[in-house]
């Protein structure tokens, strides 16, 4: 049996919401271990001043087990 906790990040890319979701995990499994999943509970971009997009941030809840 085990015991998981939820946690939640704030990541972000030039790119796209989904290279934004892979730094997300890649940076949390960095600090937490046995990260088991994730789950992107918002999406939201910065634009510049001229209406281009600057930034694709996600707010993902990440799952990871908790050791003994």
């Amino acid at each position: 049996m085990s015991t998981a906790r939820v946690t939640e990040i704030i990541a972000s890319s030039s790119e796209s919401f989904e290279d934004a979701v892979k730094h997300g995990i890649k940076r949390a499994n960095k600090t937490l271990s046995h990260v088991k999943g994730a789950w992107v509970e918002g999406q939201k971009v910065v634009c510049d001043g001229e209406g281009k997009i600057k930034e694709y941030r996600v707010n993902l809840k990440v799952t990871f087990v908790l050791e003994d």
